[in-house]
């Protein structure tokens, strides 16, 4: 089987102009290069260039996926737009890494695993997950909390000892609610559903949601005219617009932060161990409800499966004299079809006299049936798989 490596950039805040275009294509020629994305699939040989370092320099940003299990996204954040201290506390040696540059941020969320052969290709994961960057600069820190979560997936709780002292990081809100693009991301980083809801469960409120135009114009309204004249200046004159709407953004959301609120890392804060015994837990419930579930669907068949034949052994019995007839014309048309009806007639007639006592009767005429046509060995042989007249 042959490699498969799939690699996608993406510029989101300021396009791609020609000299950079350039600049990407002598790294690589076969790329699909645009003013706002770069694309790549290798089935053999590697990709030639360091994608965080073209990360930080053109992308906001970036998927890497392969069919030997690895999975990685990085989104490129300006500063102000991320608390960059609270989302340290999310960082993860194994699978969410934040780097802190001068006028962004990087997060790295990287999930590797050889053993799982269920791989998709990667065309998809971008449109999947490129919102959750908009998610993260209005300050919904979910994506963070399920990257420092996928660092537990291969931990043992009998082989982990540092499970007992670790604490989680803050639990955002709205665990128990992930939107579609974060319910893509767990997949994307082979979470298990019961760890995500075992880490669900110690998150209280509504994540952050974007803020209404009323409320911003109100925000914007109140604002001193002296700080409206210096950012419009500064625009003018200094600094882009990315760096101003991160400032903006900062200012907008101490502003309207909701008060008597404690911050989540004051909350109560469970350890790894915790997190993994309520995920066993969960794992050994949703598989007693699944084995009753399955008690209870089989019991449904059998009995779905009884009553129907109730009702045809019903059903021939008011027809038990033409039943006869229909097994002697089809023995007759000598056809091993016919013989498979017959037989099969001949087993619910048998099954229909038992019912009412006369099984004796009925074995007599199948015996007679069976002498009759004695020599018909591929009839005999249905008559023994059936057990008749043996």
């Amino acid at each position: 089987m042959s490699e498969y490596q799939y690699y996608e950039f993406r510029a989101i805040d300021q396009p791609l102009n020609e000299e950079e275009m350039d600049k990407l294509r002598a790294i690589s020629s076969r790329a699909e290069i645009t003013a706002t994305s770069f694309t790549n699939t290798y089935n053999y040989g590697d990709f030639r260039g360091d994608p965080e370092a073209l990360v930080e320099r053109y992308f906001d940003a970036f998927v890497h996926v392969t069919n030997w299990g690895t999975h990685q996204l990085m989104f490129r954040l300006p500063k102000g737009f991320l608390d960059v201290k609270v989302a340290a506390l999310y960082g993860s040696e194994d699978t969410l890494s934040l780097k802190a540059k001068s006028d962004h941020v990087i997060l790295d969320f990287t999930f590797d695993d050889e053993s799982n052969d269920e791989w998709t290709e990667g065309e998809s994961w971008m449109g999947s997950l490129i919102t959750l960057r908009a998610d993260l600069m209005r300050g919904d820190l979910r994506a963070l909390y399920l990257g420092w979560l996928a660092s537990l997936q291969f931990r043992d709780l009998d082989e982990d000892p540092e499970a007992e002292a670790q604490l989680e990081p803050p639990v955002p809100p709205g665990l128990a609610k992930l939107s579609g693009p974060l319910k893509e991301l767990a997949s994307f980083l082979w979470l298990d559903d019961e760890l995500i809801e075992a880490a669900a469960s110690g998150s209280v409120g509504e994540p952050p949601a974007a803020p209404s135009l009323d409320v911003m114009r109100g925000w914007v309204k109140q604002l001193p005219v002296a700080d409206k004249d210096a950012y419009l200046l500064r625009f003018l004159t200094e600094e882009g617009d990315l760096i101003l709407r991160a400032e903006l953004a900062r200012r907008f959301r101490d502003a309207t932060r909701p008060t008597g609120t404690p911050p989540a890392a004051d909350a109560e804060r469970r350890t790894v161990r915790q997190l993994l015994a309520a995920r066993d837990e969960l794992v050994e419930a949703n598989r007693l409800n699944a084995a009753e579930k399955a008690t209870r669907e089989r019991a449904r068949k059998e009995r779905e499966q009884a009553e129907a034949r109730t009702k045809h052994l019903d059903d021939l019995a008011g027809r038990e004299s033409a039943a006869w007839r229909e097994v002697d014309e089809r023995i007759a048309a000598g056809q091993a079809k016919e013989y498979d009806q017959a037989v099969t007639l001949l087993a619910d007639l048998r099954e229909l006299a038992a019912r009412t006592g006369r099984t004796a009767e009925v074995d007599a005429k199948i015996q007679a049936l069976r002498q009759l046509h004695r020599k018909k060995p591929s009839l005999i042989k249905r008559f023994d798989t059936h057990k008749l007249g043996t």
